[in-house]
Parts: C-alpha cells; sequence; structure tokens
C-alpha cells in the first residue's frame, strides 16, 4: 500500500534512469559543496524537497503549496547567495573541461583558442627573476597559462604587454611598487598583467607555512590549467603549483626543470 501510494509499483525504465541521474546530480553537487558552508543549507532544501514529496503523495494540498513556494522562493535566494560558487563552478566546469576537450577539436577552432607555449629563453628570464628574488625574499606570484583562458583573471589588474624579462619580472614585484601586490600573468614570451586578484582555495588543509599567496596560486590552479609560480617574502623559498598541488621546490634549478617539462608535455599534446 505504502509502495502504491510513492508509485513504486508502476517504475517504468525512464523512471529507473531518471532517479539514477537525480542521484547522481545530488551526489557531484554533495562532492562540489563538502566541507563548505553551503552544506548545511543544501541538507535543509533537498530535507524540504524531500518533505514536499510525501506530503504529495499523501494528497496534503495545503502542506504542498506551503513547502512548494518555499522551494520556488527558495531556489532564487540560493542564486542571489551562491552567486559566486556558481560563477567558479561554471568557469571551473568551461575552462578546465570543455575548453581543454575541444581544444584540438571544432570548440577550439571555432573559439579560436590556441596552446600556449613558453620558449627556453622565456623560462630561464622567469627562472633567474625567482632565483633573486628568493635571496632578496621577494615576494611574487606568477600565473603562466596553458589552454584554458584566464581572462577573467587579466581583468582584474593592470594591462602590461611586455616581453619577459629578469629586470621587469623583478621590478614589478619590488615591494615598493605599485604593481606588487596580486599575482603577475605570462603567455608565451609576454607579460600579460600584473596586480591580478586570484581565487582563494577553499580547502581546509594546507599547512600552516603557506600564505594566501599560496592559497590564490591552489585556488587558481584548481580551477584552470595553469602554471603557478610562488616566491615567498617571508622565507624566500620558492614553490610550484599545478592542479591544487604545491611543490616547494629546493633551488631555481628544479623551477626551470619543471617549467620545461610542463611546457613540452604542451607542445607533445
Amino acid at each position: 500500500m505504502l509502495l502504491a501510494i510513492f508509485g513504486v509499483l508502476n517504475l517504468s525504465f525512464i523512471d529507473i534512469l531518471d532517479i539514477i541521474l537525480v542521484a547522481l546530480i545530488i551526489f557531484v553537487v554533495f562532492r562540489w559543496i563538502r566541507g563548505t558552508s553551503a552544506m548545511s543549507i543544501f541538507v535543509a532544501i533537498l530535507s524540504l524537497y524531500v518533505a514536499r514529496v510525501v506530503v504529495t503523495a499523501f494528497n496534503m494540498r495545503l502542506m504542498s503549496a506551503i513547502l512548494g513556494q518555499v522551494l520556488d522562493v527558495g531556489l532564487i535566494a540560493l542564486i542571489v547567495i551562491f552567486q559566486p560558487e556558481i560563477r567558479k563552478f561554471l568557469i571551473r566546469f568551461g575552462s578546465r573541461y570543455l575548453m581543454e576537450a575541444g581544444q584540438n577539436g571544432f570548440i577550439g577552432k571555432l573559439l579560436g583558442n590556441k596552446t600556449r607555449t613558453m620558449g627556453s629563453a622565456a623560462v630561464k628570464e622567469v627562472t633567474e627573476a625567482c632565483r633573486t628574488m628568493s635571496e632578496q625574499k621577494t615576494g611574487a606570484l606568477i600565473v603562466i597559462p596553458h589552454k584554458s583562458p584566464v581572462d577573467f583573471v587579466i581583468e582584474t589588474g593592470d594591462r602590461i604587454d611586455a616581453i619577459i624579462s629578469k629586470r621587469l619580472i623583478m621590478n614589478i614585484f619590488f615591494k615598493n611598487s605599485p604593481l606588487h601586490d596580486g599575482a603577475m600573468v605570462m603567455s608565451s614570451d609576454h607579460i600579460i598583467a600584473a596586480r591580478c586578484t586570484l581565487p582563494i582555495t577553499e580547502k581546509t588543509d594546507i599547512p600552516a607555512q603557506y600564505g594566501m599567496r599560496h592559497k590564490a596560486a591552489i585556488g587558481i590552479s584548481e580551477m584552470t590549467d595553469v602554471d603557478v609560480i610562488v616566491v615567498s617574502e617571508e622565507t624566500g623559498r620558492i614553490s610550484f603549483v599545478k592542479g591544487g598541488n604545491i611543490t616547494t621546490l629546493g633551488s631555481a634549478n628544479e623551477l626551470q626543470l619543471l617549467l620545461n617539462k610542463s611546457f613540452s608535455k604542451v607542445q607533445e599534446g
């Protein structure tokens, strides 16, 4: 009797497929917001929806109407409240998956996307600049994109459009420079922009010795396929961040090897 009320006895293949797809969506959303402040709100909304299904099945029209209005208004409220998270998710999905999947195909050609590479001369200039800044304990944050566009980052800073050089990099990150606070974005052999703002990662298990530069580096590397170089202002250590993973390097020579390896893979791909 109870199963008949909920329509379980009349399930078709399409109904089962529908349930599986909804469960998959709930699972993906759960993984996306797990460990964030949105988790409790998501559970509350899901509970209200389950309650609405129950009262509708028992033909409780008044409760069903009330819960329906709450859920309808709640959906709009969720879009407003979680606008930054939704934007971050769409950027991550679009830039990291769709762009990469269609880079060499029809989508990539249609959008005019090109694989960015960095020559050995530019890699050497970047490495030498980081070596000197490490010795002088000058903080630095450098973003080097591969395939994914990072226009949403570039537009937050100041355009430079200059050839990569050790002296220019050091001048920009000099502590009294008006452009030193923020990230530098490079592409091929050019410095595109400086003083850019990066999204901060939501990870809570980051070691205490890593500061805001490292958290910003992890945040942008989680969303796009960039390489990020961080020079710590406190310790002078150089870190290399890719795919949300951070590696502390022992010397600038290790950085040069990682950059050459990273761009050689791009060229092979």
